[in-house]
């Protein structure tokens, strides 16, 4: 259990941005052409933006709290209630606000791909109109953006790892100066086109050294074929290869890989455990639908790691088994025993909540 401080827990993690409502449909024969009608076998809805990573990482005993502008409307009643009333996640640091709609985005699932289109107006509030004192926290977690953001300053200066991802600049201008913030970040976990356009390189091996000279620890996301860090206070490096998995939704695979790799970082493990981990729960959440409910919880890890073992204990000593069995032997240390309890999915309904599975 976290630390109190000033008679309260201290968070795991500090997390802050923008929620949105996640429309998901999967299964789809095709993209719709104009003046076309498209049936999907799939469709799932859920929490999106930063909930995707708050609830992944509160699904791995990650003690969370998330501030956000929540919408006072229904979608906004939906959002709130899964991460608060569901998923135990800190939301004293986020408010309510009428006459502003949930921003919405619906992802189209397609060829191990996703596509999406979003609607939704400014926010009415920043962190910095959200929160007056930060949070204590053992670690806070940040999208770049083009804006100043001194909160990130001021958690830095207490003490907290700061984890920073890239998000995609719209602009296409990939501007150095948004790399400031990582002066005060203790990790930057972009994706491989993400790193090349910011560093201007041509492979996400070279892109892992550019950045490494501006941030402690950087990591680089290859989507299956797995992700690269390179820690350059101690020069320690690691390649690990993705978890072959059958995907169904790669909505938000790369924020319950920030959320591994934060909880791998907590518990002190190893630069090669904490990749291992992160794209194994990245894997297993892309076999369901949406970004934050599709984030495995302990039982989904350890139902994997128990089929894993069987699988290498009755193949070769060779085969790809054995080999991710000794890759994920950490589990055995790592996986809380007792009761461990079931999470909930996406259900294509937002109107009335359904039980957990």
């Amino acid at each position: 259990m976290s630390p109190t401080v000033d008679g309260q827990r201290r968070l795991d993690l500090f997390a802050a941005g923008i929620v949105y409502l996640d429309i998901i449909f999967t299964g789809l024969p095709a993209l719709p052409a104009p003046g076309t009608e498209v049936w999907t076998l799939g469709m799932g809805s859920s929490p999106g933006g930063i909930a995707n990573l708050a609830v992944a990482a509160s699904r791995l005993g990650v003690h969370t709290g998330l501030s956000s502008p929540f919408s006072s409307d229904a979608y906004g009643d939906f959002c709130w209630q899964i991460l608060h009333g569901e998923e135990n996640v800190d939301l004293s640091a986020s408010r309510r606000f009428d006459g502003w709609h949930s921003p919405v985005t619906v992802s189209l699932a397609y060829e191990r791909d996703r596509s999406m289109i979003t609607h939704g107006h400014p926010a009415p509030a920043t962190v910095e109109g959200l929160v007056g004192d930060l949070p204590a926290a053992r670690s806070a977690y940040v999208s770049l953006e083009r804006e100043p953001m001194p909160w990130v300053r001021r958690a830095h200066a207490a003490g907290t790892m700061v984890f920073a991802d890239a998000g995609w600049d719209a602009t296409g201008s990939w501007s150095a100066e948004a790399l400031s913030v990582l002066d005060h970040c203790h990790a930057f976990l972009p994706n491989a086109v993400e790193a090349m356009r910011y560093t201007h390189t041509d492979t996400p091996a070279a892109a892992l050294r550019a950045l490494a000279a501006r941030v402690p620890v950087t990591v680089v996301t290859c989507g299956p074929a797995g992700a690269l860090a390179l820690d350059a206070g101690t020069g320690e490096e690691a390649s690990v290869p993705g978890v072959p998995v059958e995907a169904l939704d790669p909505t938000g695979a790369g924020d319950v890989f920030g959320a591994g790799f934060i909880a791998g970082t907590l518990a002190g493990w190893p630069l090669t455990d904490r990749l291992a981990f992160a794209n194994l729960v990245a894997a297993l959440s892309v076999q369901h639908f949406g970004g934050s409910l599709s984030a495995p919880g302990w039982g989904d890890i350890g139902d994997w790691w128990r089929a894993t073992k069987d699988r290498a204990a009755t193949g070769h000593a060779d085969s790809t088994d054995a080999e991710v069995a000794r890759r994920y032997a950490f589990l055995d240390d790592a996986i809380p025993t007792g009761r461990i309890r079931q999470v909930r999915r996406a259900t294509a309904t937002i109107a009335k909540l359904s039980d957990a599975q």
